[in-house]
């Protein structure tokens, strides 16, 4: 037969492992659909002025997004190769800020790129 103290320890065991199923990390954006807390109407997000610039500083650097290196076959550096990819930048960068590799953009940054690309990713 068991001591209390043994049983006592099981139903403990057993409740700390039934509590920490309900325990998880999701990201919000991955939940709700983005940033709920930025408001497009007060961010400039314009491709020549705001978006160019970010991509040209963080992404289309040597080894990373530019001609000569191409990293995952992603090439940012106009305009219409930036536009076409505005889906896959908007969820690694904004989203899942798992992009740039050398850390996620501030967020002043992250606003820029989400209200762009939710514009359309215009080219003004």
């Amino acid at each position: 037969m068991r001591s209390p103290v043994c049983i006592i320890c099981i139903l403990c065991m057993f409740v700390i492992i039934i509590a920490a199923q309900g325990c998880y990390y999701d990201k919000e954006e991955l939940l709700y659909g983005g940033s709920a807390t930025v408001s497009c109407a007060t961010v400039s997000s314009k491709f020549s002025t705001d978006v160019k610039i970010i991509i040209q500083n963080k992404c289309a650097t040597a080894g990373c997004h530019n001609a000569a290196s191409a990293s995952g076959g992603a090439v940012l550096e106009t305009h219409a190769q930036v536009a076409a990819l505005a889906a896959r930048i908007k969820q690694r960068s904004v989203v899942e800020k798992t992009m740039p590799s050398a850390g996620p953009l501030l967020p002043a940054e992250i606003a820029i790129i989400k209200c762009w690309i939710e514009s359309g990713a215009p080219n003004n």
